[in-house]
């Protein structure tokens, strides 16, 4: 079963060993047919290229790295602590229309960002938000796979825990916070790596038209439209991209499987 699994994940690692392959290829080896998993002649004129069209840009490089950390920091943070604790009443208390409510949630989740791209649209114009941070970072706030696996996990916790708080004189709001928020920490780092990963790959567009709010991966596919001369400097910024995301999942891993191993609670 382990040589079986390892195999498994040495063929999933190969487009990762490509794409790092890739960024260190000159032109020639780059359109070679058949293409070559590795590199031969490994250069680093593709990332010093790079650094020439981002330095010659009207609006500094920066500028778009700082457009994405705020754009990911905060509809990330936003998100989290707006689907726990729109989650915790959900889960844990009984209201009328508590049912449609859930069911609406989990309908939500059958709906593509394409079918849902009009009414964004529509809502953030009605809201002033067009053109800004906010026009993308609203939306991330209802992203309902979030709201879902909140409840799931918050539904875990036991109900005698909280009455046990709230017998201590704990209000609502502190039951969340140093209760609710603390046990369910695997649903709320899940979503910490699902969102990064949503919003640092997104462009804003149709949505944000200032060439100061864009963000690095608007930047990053303008550098690539520059056509075939700039294969090499597309497979720099890919790998750039990537970078970040696969770090974070990196670290986030090993701490998401010690939590669900060590938050297990019963009765």
């Amino acid at each position: 079963m382990f040589v079986l699994l390892a195999g498994f994940g040495a063929f999933m690692v190969l487009p990762l060993i490509y794409a790092i392959n890739n960024a260190f290829k000159p032109l020639d080896e780059i359109f070679l047919f058949p293409p070559r998993l590795f590199v031969r002649n490994p250069t680093m004129s593709n990332f010093t290229d790079l650094m020439n069209l981002l330095g010659n840009s009207w609006v500094p490089f920066t500028r778009y790295i700082f457009n994405t950390v705020f754009i990911t920091g905060m509809g990330i943070v936003g998100h989290v602590l707006l689907a726990s604790a729109a989650a915790y009443p959900l889960a844990k208390h009984r209201f009328p229309g508590k049912g449609i409510l859930f069911t609406i949630v989990v309908l939500s989740l059958m709906f593509t960002p394409a079918v849902t791209a009009i009414p964004n649209y529509m809502i953030m114009s009605w809201l002033g938000m067009i053109n800004s941070y906010w026009a993308v970072i609203v939306p991330a706030f209802a992203f309902p796979l979030g709201l879902y696996l909140m409840k799931q996990f918050i539904e875990q916790i036991p109900d005698a825990l909280l009455e046990a708080a709230k017998i201590d004189g704990a209000t609502e709001y502190r039951i969340w916070w140093s209760i609710i928020m603390p046990n369910v920490k695997p649903a709320w780092l899940t979503l910490v790596i699902l969102l990064f990963q949503l919003l640092w790959g997104s462009d804003g567009n149709g949505f944000i038209y200032s060439e100061q709010l864009k963000s690095l991966h608007y930047a990053s596919s303008q550098i690539i439209q520059g056509g075939i001369a700039r294969a090499g400097v597309g497979a720099a910024v890919a790998l750039l991209l990537m970078s970040v995301p696969i770090t974070l999942f990196i670290f986030s891993q090993s701490r998401i499987i010690e939590t669900m191993a060590t938050s297990g609670m019963k009765d």
